[in-house]
């Protein structure tokens, strides 16, 4: 899981590296050929650009440095925790919902993937099968039983 977020961003990293050295100098030198810059729409779009670029670029090379130091060692063998699978048996609907929980840029409500970070996330970390977890959410207070868990040293 790791070397997937790090693989994912490391392309992210590389395609805007290409354009902010590439693709943007030539658009702004297009841009500037046209004559007056304060009133140069494709200009001040080019830059603007090029601001965003470079701050995401700042903002992926900060992460993966964060995330090539995560020790997974660390997380727990017996518990919720970053990449486990876990089944819950939702209290209010009588039904059984799977989450795996992951890093928030890989979160994907409708896979199930929720992010360590979301409130029902939040909640699961550190709980063992068999305990209720009640978890305030943007919907409202919503139950849930542990009946199940696979940590991410299982799969």
């Amino acid at each position: 899981m790791k070397a997937r977020i790090l693989k994912k961003f490391e392309e992210e990293i590389q395609q805007l590296d290409r354009e902010l050295k590439t693709e943007l100098p030539k658009e702004i030198k297009r841009a500037r050929e046209l004559g007056d810059l304060s009133e140069n729409a494709e200009y001040q779009a080019a830059k603007e650009r090029q601001r965003l670029v470079a701050a995401r670029l700042g903002m992926l090379r900060k992460r993966v440095g964060e995330i090539a130091l995560m020790n997974l060692g660390r997380i727990p063998r017996d518990k919720i925790g970053f990449g486990s699978t876990v089944h819950l048996n939702d209290r209010r609907s009588d039904q059984t919902v799977v989450y795996q929980l992951v890093m928030p840029e890989d979160a994907d409500a409708a896979k199930g993937w929720i992010s360590t970070a979301s409130p029902i996330g939040r909640a699961l970390l550190n709980r063992d099968e068999g305990d209720e977890v009640t978890v305030s959410t943007p919907n409202g207070t919503r139950l849930f039983e542990v009946t199940k868990i696979i940590t991410i040293h299982e799969d």
